[in-house]
C-alpha cells in the first residue's frame, strides 16, 4: 500500500464516520423543526466541520496552523454550545469527533486526560437527561473510541507515508554506498595493476635494443596483468572480489622485484578471518603501490606479528634521500609531504579508503617517517 492510497483510503473513512455521526438527527430535524432551528443547526455544523476536517489535515500532514488554538476552541465551543442552548443530544454525536483532533494535535498524554474527562462528562450530561445507565455508558463510550479510531487511521496515514520515504531513502543510500564501493575498490585494486603495466612498458621499451628476449618476456608479463586488470574489473561490477593477504604478499614482492626494489617479505603464522584478511590484503597494495608511483625506494620489508588478539602489518621502505625530504612526493601518498593528512600522516584517497576498510574490521591506520628518512605505513586489525 503506498501513502497516497493509504491516504484516501484514511480520508474517506474518517469523512464517513464524521458525516454518520449527524447525518440522521440532521435530516430529522430539517424535516421537523422549524426554519429557524434548522438554521441554527447549520450554523453550528458549519462551525464544527470546519475546524474538525481543517484538524484532520493538518495531522494528516504532519503540519500546524498558527491557528490551532483558535480553531481548537471553535471546535470544543461548536461541540457543547449548542446543547447548553437546548439542541439535546447535540454532544453526542459530536464530542466523539472531537476526541480525534484532540488526540492528534495535543500531547498525546494530555490529550488522553482530556478525552476521558470528556467521557465522564457526556456521561453524566446523558445521565441526567435520558436516567438510562446503560445508554448513557454506551453513547459516553463512543467519545473514547471514535477518538481513538480517527487517531489510529491518521497515524497509520503518516507511519506508511514515513515508510515509504524511509524506503526511498534506503535505496538511495544503497546506491550511494554501491558506488563507493566500486570507486573505492577500482581505485585501489586498478591502480596497483596500471602501475605495474606503465613499469613493465618502460622497462620493455628500454630492452628492446639490448635485449630482445628480456623485453619479450616483459611485454609478456605486461599482456598477463593486463589480462588480470580486467579480471578485477569485472569482479568489481560483479561486487564478489575475493583477495587474500597471502596472495597479495606474493604478487606484490613479485612486482617490486621486477621494478628494481629489494623487498623481504616475513609473515607470521596467523589465521584470519575473511574481512580482517581482506582489509590486510588492501594495505599491501596500497602501500607496494604507492612505493612504486612515489618513492625512489631500493629495499621494502612486509612484516606481520600477532599480540594481545591482533594482527599486526607493517610495510617499511628506505624512502627518499635526505635532501629531498621535504619536496618530493610521500613514499605512500597520492599528494605532497605538507599535505593534510588523515590517520598519522596518511595522505591520499587510497589511503583514506584503507583507513574506512579498517575501521570496518575495528582495526587502525598508522603512517610516517621514519628515523632513517624512510616510510612506515601499519594496519592493525583484530585477530
Amino acid at each position: 500500500m503506498n501513502s497516497i492510497f493509504a491516504r484516501r483510503i484514511g480520508i474517506a473513512l474518517i469523512v464517513l464516520v464524521s458525516v454518520g455521526y449527524t447525518i440522521i438527527p440532521l435530516v430529522a430535524s430539517l424535516a421537523t423543526a422549524a426554519t429557524s432551528v434548522n438554521a441554527g443547526l447549520l450554523v453550528a455544523l458549519t462551525a464544527f466541520y470546519w475546524p474538525h476536517f481543517l484538524h484532520v489535515r493538518q495531522a494528516l500532514t504532519g503540519t500546524r496552523s498558527r491557528w490551532l488554538p483558535a480553531t481548537l476552541a471553535v471546535q470544543v465551543l461548536a461541540t457543547y454550545l449548542p446543547e447548553a442552548l437546548g439542541f439535546t443530544g447535540w454532544s453526542a454525536g459530536t464530542a466523539p469527533l472531537l476526541a480525534g483532533p484532540v488526540l492528534l494535535l495535543l500531547p498525546l498524554r494530555w490529550g488522553g486526560v482530556l478525552v476521558m474527562m470528556m467521557v465522564a462528562v457526556e456521561f453524566w450530561w446523558l445521565q441526567g437527561i435520558f436516567h438510562n445507565v446503560t445508554g448513557s455508558f454506551f453513547y459516553a463510550l463512543t467519545v473514547l473510541i471514535t477518538g481513538a479510531m480517527i487517531y489510529v487511521v491518521v497515524r497509520l496515514v503518516r507511519v506508511t507515508a514515513e515508510l515509504e520515504q524511509a524506503r526511498v531513502d534506503l535505496a538511495e543510500a544503497a546506491v550511494l554506498k554501491e558506488r563507493l564501493r566500486i570507486s573505492r575498490d577500482l581505485h585501489d585494486g586498478l591502480g596497483c595493476s596500471l602501475t605495474a603495466i606503465a613499469l613493465k612498458g618502460d622497462l620493455a621499451t628500454r630492452l628492446m635494443d639490448r635485449d630482445l628476449p628480456a623485453a619479450k618476456t616483459e611485454v609478456g608479463a605486461l599482456i598477463q596483468v593486463a589480462r588480470e586488470a580486467s579480471q578485477e574489473v569485472r569482479q568489481v561490477a560483479r561486487g564478489y572480489r575475493r583477495m587474500s593477504l597471502a596472495g597479495e604478499v606474493h604478487r606484490a614482492a613479485a612486482l617490486l622485484e621486477s621494478s628494481g626494489i629489494g623487498c623481504q617479505v616475513n609473515l607470521a603464522e596467523i589465521t584470519l578471518s575473511r574481512e580482517p584478511d581482506e582489509a590486510l590484503a588492501w594495505a599491501v597494495r596500497e602501500g607496494v603501490t604507492n612505493i612504486l608511483r612515489h618513492s625512489r625506494a631500493t629495499t621494502c620489508s612486509i612484516t606481520t606479528s600477532n599480540r594481545a588478539g591482533r594482527t599486526q602489518l607493517e610495510i617499511v621502505n628506505n624512502g627518499l634521500p635526505p635532501d629531498d625530504a621535504q619536496t618530493a612526493p610521500d613514499p605512500v601518498g597520492d599528494g605532497p609531504v605538507g599535505a593534510p593528512s588523515l590517520g598519522g600522516g596518511l595522505v591520499g584517497g587510497g589511503l583514506v579508503g584503507l583507513v574506512e576498510r579498517a575501521a570496518q574490521v575495528g582495526g587502525t591506520v598508522e603512517s610516517g617517517r621514519t628515523s632513517q628518512g624512510g616510510f612506515r605505513l601499519v594496519m592493525e586489525v583484530p585477530t
